[in-house]
């Protein structure tokens, strides 16, 4: 099984360098807490209204693909409050933001690799003995 943050999921959406890395894990499904939609849902709406990168009428359309991803199963979540005491000691520990601490709790609980594009994540992940693919 493979978590998926939101680091790697919104580069799939905005299809930035390197997202075909992401959809080769999508394809067989993976799994995230649910913190992921608010952080992607977020990560669009700044590449509309801050970056000005894409439209208004395109993020809105990026947004409806999350959810479609989402309720198609290929993204499957589970309720971040399950990690959350495990999440803030590791974000305590490493000085990582419990956002981050999240996803590495999930994978780390469920012997899974972690799937992201965050750098300082992965190597918070691989201090915590999590496989880590990095994209």
């Amino acid at each position: 099984m493979i978590v998926i943050d939101a680091s790697a999921l919104a580069k799939y959406l905005l299809r930035e360098p390197d997202y075909d890395r992401v959809e080769q894990y999508l394809v067989t499904g993976v799994h995230s807490v649910d913190h992921l939609v608010k952080e992607v849902a977020s990560a669009i709406r700044k590449h509309a209204v801050v970056y000005r990168k894409i439209s208004v009428q395109d993020a809105r359309e990026l947004y409806r693909a999350l959810l479609m991803l989402l309720e198609g199963g290929v993204v499957v979540l589970e309720a971040q409050e399950k990690y959350m005491r495990q999440a803030f000691d590791m974000a305590l520990n490493y000085e990582i933001t419990v956002y981050d601490a999240l996803y590495i709790a999930q994978a780390k609980a469920r012997s899974s690799k972690l799937l992201t594009s965050d750098r300082v994540q992965a190597v918070v992940a691989e201090k915590l003995g999590v496989e880590v693919l990095h994209v």
